[in-house]
Formats: C-alpha cells, structure tokens, sequence
C-alpha cells in the first residue's frame, strides 16, 4: 500500500511517536513518503533520507514556561515565504506519488492534499481526545474558556477523517464514532527498559524551554539531587550548579536516567508522560501556559494518582512530589500498555477499511 504520512513539525513528540508508527509500516511492506517541517523534518530525514517531503509549517515560541505570541506571530510571519515551496511539493506529490491512504499526525499539509486529491485520510494523535471524548467537569471547568478554544480548533483541524485513533493515558467515554482510544504509542527504547527500571534518589527535570529562570531557582532551593535536560541545550558536558547537574541530551543517557530516577519533573507534553509512565514514574507537571492539551494531560495525571500538577514551579511542590513518590507509584502499578500491539492491529484494519470506503465527503 502506498502512504503519505504527515507530520506537524511543533513540538518533537509527534515526531518520536511517528518514527515508531513508520518503522512498524515499513516493516509490513507499505511505501510510504512523509511530509514534514521544522525540527521534526531533521529527526525524521536523519532516519528516512529518501522518504521526506519537507514542507514549511507553523511553529510556536516559548518563555519562561509560556507561549509568547508576538513571537510566535513573528516567527511564523518569516515563515510566509515558503508557502510557494508548499505548493510546489503538493503538486509534485501529485504527479510522482500517488498513496492509497493518507495518514496525519495533526498535520495540515497532508489532510488537504487528501481532500484535494479525493484519498481516504486517517488521523493518528492525541490531540483528538480534546474534542471527540466527553471530559469530566472537574477537568475542564476550571480552564473552561481555554478548553471551547482548544475544543474549537482541534474539531476544524482535521474533520471527516475515515477513522481516528487516538493516544492516551486517559480514558474517557467516547462522543463521536470512527474513534478508537489507545496506550501511548512507545519507543523500542523505552520498552527494552521496563525490566530494568529501578527506584533512585534523583529526580528527572526535562523543560524544552531554555529561559525558565523560576523553574532552575526553585530547583536549587529544594536541595534535591536533579538530573536536569533542556534547559542548556548547548552543553558538551555535564554543567554542575549546586544540586543541579545540567546534561547534554543524548537519547541512551536520558532514558538511563528516567528508568533509574525517583520522580520526574516535565511539562505536559504527552510523549515523555507515557514514557514515564510506562516505567513507573511519578510525574509532577508545569504545563504550558496557554496549552490546554498539556493541562488535561497534568490534571488527569492528578486525577489518576500518578502525580500532581501545579500551574508553576514550586521547592514545596517538587519535596511533596519526592516524599510521596511511593504512594504514586502504588497507582501507577495500575498502568497498561500491550506495547503498541493493538494500536498496529487497528491501524492496519482501519487503512484497508478506507481504502475500501474511499474518502468522506
């Protein structure tokens, strides 16, 4: 079968989660070319040279742990110019390639050169969660306004699609058909360490952020031993400060460090939450603000009891998150994954199901 994969370029977490879902379609046999911007495109071209089609997409900017809008209203105005080069790829997609079903991880580019093109199109991300389940309104009422907003825009990104399958941790009942919810779609790399995951003394600090000056003082001022990654993205080695120890990022180290740490500080960006997950790790998450998504993922976290969550940092809240780590691993033993089995078996029927079915009107 030949597949068009999208991919939206914001945030590296749709680009991890898509390399495990295209490594498992390259291995049935399916051609498959995959468009692609931003950071994403060079993490998946460094692994499918030949298979990227690079496309210019939006992005945003963070600070201090929030979005900044004239910023990211400026980076992507820079952005305008390759619009054209967009265009010229669409129809050079249309010429040269010619998939059977198209598949989007929350990416634009793709769905519309489905609809153009009249091919079936399935949706593959967590962001669908927003829109197509009914959520408690312990969750959602606090944030309310945040949420229509980001219920709005999720609903009119990719609509009548033939099937979603969406990723979560969370389950909440279903309130529209042609969706299915799964467990977090997880690296071999993240698999291979569920064996050999221990209990340590430290505790994980992952911000994609670089100036998130409230997070590094609160830190110091909790006297915990910290691994932290992100936050000085041009290291070459270790940077000590105080209890701090800032690290270069290297995948294999990382991972070391989150399957051996106590606890776990992030955001509340999905993919590194199902990985801590899977490996028993209590969460405490500072979502970014103005990111809903990212605060349904800390609120239902708390709700679950597999962590907490706090709008901003604090020493108190990062000592209560290492004093009650066991209690939270208590819950997360509750936690199951079938290690992308069933989310591979329901693609696979719902691809030859719309290639049958053909495209929604």
């Amino acid at each position: 079968m030949k597949i068009l994969y999208g991919v939206v370029g914001e945030g590296m977490g749709h680009a991890m989660r898509s390399a495990v879902v295209l490594e498992g379609l390259y291995a049935q046999g399916h051609e498959v070319r995959i468009a692609v911007s931003g950071r994403a495109a060079d993490y998946l071209e460094a692994r499918y040279p030949e298979a990227v089609i690079r496309i210019t997409g939006l992005s945003l900017v963070y600070r201090d742990n929030m979005v900044s809008i004239t910023r990211s209203a400026l980076q992507n105005l820079r952005s305008v110019t390759g619009l054209p080069g967009n265009f010229r790829r669409y129809l050079e997609t249309a010429r040269d390639f010619h998939p059977d079903v198209v598949i989007s991880d929350f990416e634009s580019w793709t769905y519309w050169f489905a609809r153009g093109q009249r091919i079936p199109v399935i949706s593959v991300d967590n962001m669908q969660i927003i829109s197509r389940c009914r959520h408690d309104q312990e969750v959602v009422y606090a944030d309310l306004r945040s949420f229509l907003l980001a219920k709005s825009i999720v609903r009119g990104k990719l609509p009548a699609c033939n099937a979603y399958l969406v990723t979560s941790f969370f389950y909440p009942p279903l309130k529209k058909d042609r969706t299915t919810l799964h467990p977090p779609i997880l690296r071999d790399a993240v698999l291979r360490r569920r064996t050999s995951a221990t209990v340590g003394d430290h505790v994980l600090v992952y911000q994609t952020g670089t100036s998130h000056d409230e997070l590094v003082n609160e830190l110091i001022a909790s006297e915990l031993p910290c691994r932290v990654y992100g936050l000085e993205r041009d290291l070459r080695e270790d940077l000590e400060v105080s209890n701090l120890s800032f690290r270069p990022f290297s995948e294999d180290r990382f991972l070391d460090d989150l399957a051996s740490a106590r606890a776990v500080v992030l955001g509340g960006g999905f993919t590194l939450m199902g990985e801590a997950l899977y490996l028993g790790k209590p969460m405490l998450s500072i979502p970014v603000r103005g990111q809903f998504e990212q605060i349904l993922n800390a609120r239902y976290l708390e709700k679950l009891g597999y962590g907490m969550w706090a709008r901003q940092v604090t020493k108190q809240a990062v000592r209560e998150l290492y004093e009650r780590s066991p209690e939270f691993r208590g819950e997360l033993v509750k936690f199951e994954h079938d290690e992308n089995r069933g989310f591979f078996a329901e693609l696979d029927r719902q691809m030859r199901a719309a290639v049958e079915e053909g495209a929604l009107p």
